[in-house]
Parts: C-alpha cells; structure tokens; sequence
C-alpha cells in the first residue's frame, strides 16, 4: 500500500529553487535528471516511509537525492510531508 505525499509550501520553493539553480549551472538535462531522481525517491517513500534515516528531529527524515541535495520530510499515518530540499553543501542548521 502507497501512502499519499503533500508538499508543503517551503517543499515547494527549495525544489523549484533547487531545479532552476541546476538548469543555471549545469543545464536543462542535469536538472531533468535530478527532478527525475526526486520523483523515484519520493515514490519508494511512498511505499517505504522509513526506508531513509532519522533527521534532525523524532519524525523527520532526510533522503539523499544526489550528493549535493536532500530532502526532508515527515512520515505520517496516512501521509508523508515533504518539508523542504536542502543545499548540503550549506552550514548544518539546528533543529
């Protein structure tokens, strides 16, 4: 069984945010290809909520999508919450 996935608003950002800096840098096939990789991990969360370690706080998790990206969400009883994408070559933020 497939649980549902909601994106919040920040999700949202950070992922539009993320694409278009890779187009800028690298090109429209390196962004393709990282929009492609998210999908694929957010349909194997999906179906495997806790298939990607603990994060920052007791229901958060972080997925890894490429070196350079995560994304963070929430794993619910009837969903997952995709929080937001995240830079890791930023400095670590406190939870």
């Amino acid at each position: 069984m497939s649980l549902a996935v909601a994106w919040t608003p920040e999700a949202k950002e950070t992922f539009e945010h993320t694409v278009n800096m890779i187009e800028n840098k690298w090109g429209t096939r390196s962004a393709e290809k990282f929009v492609w990789n998210a999908h694929k991990i957010i349909s194997t969360i999906a179906i495997q909520p806790y298939i990607f370690k603990w994060s920052f706080a007791q229901n958060t998790r972080q997925a890894i999508i490429t070196k350079q990206t995560s994304m963070f969400y929430e794993v619910h009883s009837s969903h997952i919450l995709i929080l937001f994408f995240w830079d890791n070559r930023q400095e670590p933020f406190s939870g």
